[in-house]
């Protein structure tokens, strides 16, 4: 007998359809396609994935569409950048932190650039040449570009790598406005600086601006597709070369939580951009797109801030896996105000990666996989589709005005905050598992206004004092919706900052009483239920004892300060007593408000509305607005009292 007989007989070989076949047995009756699940990118996953889902052969990475990176040997040739942008409020800091970090992994420089660096003598032109000449910029410099460039054009041009980007679009749409003559200006610049800056990437596409608002991978694929292709436009009518242009951008991409998804973003955009820059007329050295990718805020949370590190680990293993040039963690505290400690371990979260997993070893580790090959080739295709329609509407800039694009965000924004309300999408910590003993943080600061430079970057390199202008208060330009940062949990923290106000105000706790029927094992089940639910808005379930008698329920009531109880049992007690004791309540304490945990039969609810039951909660209750209903109440009570 040979070995492939012996194989063979030991492990007979099955197809795709006995798979399906078995798969139906266990689901008695219902199909296999039933599994599939629905994504905010309205692609419907199968819960099987095999040879027949890869449309086309993988090619080897750095070869024609770059789905698989832009290098032959990934990043064992070309490492990604640690670009942890480094949080500052003077020059000095900024100086001494930076120094730091390079020290202790960190590969880029990269900071948010404020009016305090071209504040004194001692100004971003003061920061060592050792560390300019010798680390990449990483660094979305926004409205201030000319002036940052023109800071930094005393050290040797040439030796000044990486990127100082900026994306007016981007900016203009997360401010509200759109300036043609600020955008004019930016055109000229960007020219200016290619002479200047030979090695230094200047035009940025920064889709993170979308995403944080809550678009889905398709939207953001698209966005960065039209913006890319405008700003490419615009430069080879100005006489630009092509070349030129295109080893002067680099996009920058905000990774999710949605781990393979995000890995299939990332290998998508590159195949987009490559078929753009080829319809251009790019040649195979031009086609590559460089990524700068950082995890996203949109995911992150104020309460329990420690799970935001399992969130950014999740985001950069992602990233790293997708394929980038430059990866910023955000700190888990990034939100209220990071320190020393949370700077650390954001690197070191990336340094793990490097060094502990061995990714930056292995090349395209996602290739071959036929889940992400296939997810990879849909996202791309719909996200094509996507860009078609932003360009039917005439492009990225008439899609803003028109607020076609940013009702479409809002779309996706919407169905996924309806998901965290009914807790369909949880967030652990917030709207699950929520902690009401710790001890939150208030906002350090708030964001700040948006400051345009309003000269030419030859000016500032020739002796001029750069000249800022709030974004907001020019006097042309044209007003549109406003893409700004709204992350997922923001209701939830609403609530809970709610709650704390009531607290405050009546000196007590916010309260629901959950009056226990029968014994332990028939309660305890939905007690848990309603405990992680109201926990959800800052209030504390306070339990009965055991009760089996309207009395002892009374007497449980008589003895709450709170207005709002909720009785918690098994349905066949609800039948039984249940009827009653809520009649008996309702009229010994008409001043109170009663809920029922779990959902009676719809031709019941009536009666129990009737007897006074105020509301059902159950699994499919939308918790944000059963919340906030039950707070505003409080907040009335909280007030008569003050």
């Amino acid at each position: 007998m040979s070995l492939e007989n012996l194989h063979n007989q030991s492990f007979p070989s099955k197809t795709i359809l006995d798979w399906k076949a078995k798969a139906e047995e266990s689901l008695k009756g219902k199909s296999v396609e039933s599994l599939q699940s629905a994504t905010y990118e309205n692609i419907f996953l199968k819960p099987l994935y095999s040879r027949e889902d890869e449309k086309a052969p993988s090619e080897y990475p750095g070869e024609s569409d770059f789905r698989r990176g832009t290098n032959p040997l990934g990043y064992i040739k070309n490492d990604w950048k640690v670009a942890q942008r480094i949080p500052y409020s003077t020059m000095e800091e900024l100086k001494v932190k930076l120094t730091s970090a390079v020290g202790k992994g960190q590969t880029a420089i990269s900071f948010d650039v404020s009016k305090t660096l071209f504040e004194s003598d001692n100004d971003i032109s003061s920061l060592s040449l050792d560390l300019v000449e010798k680390f990449p910029f990483a660094i979305d410099s926004k409205g201030m570009q000319p002036a940052l460039l023109a800071k930094l054009s005393g050290a040797n041009r040439e030796k000044i790598s990486g990127y100082i980007g900026s994306d007016p679009i981007s900016l203009f749409s997360e401010e509200g406005i759109l300036s043609e003559k600020s955008l004019k200006l930016w055109f000229e610049n960007i020219c200016a600086a290619e002479a200047i800056f030979p090695n230094l990437r200047t035009i940025l596409i920064n889709a993170s601006t979308y995403q944080d608002n809550g678009a889905n991978a398709v939207q953001e694929l698209a966005i960065a597709a039209a913006t890319g292709v405008f700003y490419l436009q615009k430069f080879i009518e100005s006489g630009m070369d092509l070349g030129k242009i295109l080893s002067k951008m680099i996009f920058k991409f905000s990774i999710g939580s949605n781990f393979f998804m995000e890995i299939a973003k990332l290998r998508a955009a590159r195949i987009i951009w490559s078929k753009i820059a080829e319809a251009y007329g790019a040649g195979n050295d031009n086609r590559g797109m460089e990524i700068s990718a950082e995890t996203s805020i949109f995911t992150k949370t104020i309460h329990d801030p420690h799970v935001n590190l399992l969130r950014a680990g999740n985001e950069a293993f992602a990233a790293v896996i997708g394929g980038i040039q430059y990866l910023h963690v955000g700190a888990f505290d990034e939100i209220t105000g990071c320190n020393s400690f949370s700077e650390r371990i954001a690197r070191n979260t990336q340094l793990i990666l490097k060094v502990e997993t061995h990714l930056k070893n292995i090349i395209d580790p996602a290739g071959g996989s036929w889940y992400i090959e296939a997810l990879t080739g849909e996202l791309a295709e719909n996200a094509w589709e996507f860009f078609r329609e932003i360009e039917r509407y005439g492009g990225i800039l008439e899609a803003l005005k028109t607020g076609w694009l940013q009702n479409e965000i809002a779309t996706v924004r919407n169905k996924r905050m309806q998901d965290s309300f009914t807790r369909k999408q949880s967030i652990v910590g917030t709207n699950v598992y929520a902690n009401l003993d710790e001890t939150v943080p208030a906002l350090q600061r708030e964001k700040e206004e948006a400051i345009l430079v309003t000269q030419s970057i030859t000016d500032l390199i020739n002796g001029e004092e750069p000249q800022f202008q709030q974004l907001k208060k020019l006097s042309s330009g044209v007003k549109i919706e406003p893409i700004t940062i709204k992350r997922l949990a923001e209701p939830y923290e609403k609530l809970r900052k709610r709650a704390k106000e009531v607290e405050d105000r009546s000196s007590s706790t916010p309260i629901l009483g959950i009056i226990c029927l029968g014994e332990l094992k028939q309660y305890k089940a939905r007690f848990d239920f309603m405990r992680g639910f109201v926990s959800a808005g800052g209030i504390q379930a306070v339990g009965s004892e055991p009760i089996f008698t309207n009395e002892q329920a009374v007497n449980f009531i008589a003895n709450q300060k709170t207005q709002h109880f909720c009785l918690c049992g098994q349905n066949e007690q609800y039948e039984t007593i249940g009827h009653k004791l809520v009649k008996t309540l309702k009229t010994k304490f008409p001043e109170k408000v009663f809920y029922l945990a779990g959902l009676p039969k719809e031709d019941h609810q009536a009666q129990w509305k009737q007897e006074g039951i105020e509301e059902f909660i159950h699994v499919k209750s939308n918790c944000h607005e059963t919340l906030s209903a039950i707070l505003s109440e409080m907040e009335v009570k909280a007030d008569a009292k003050a």
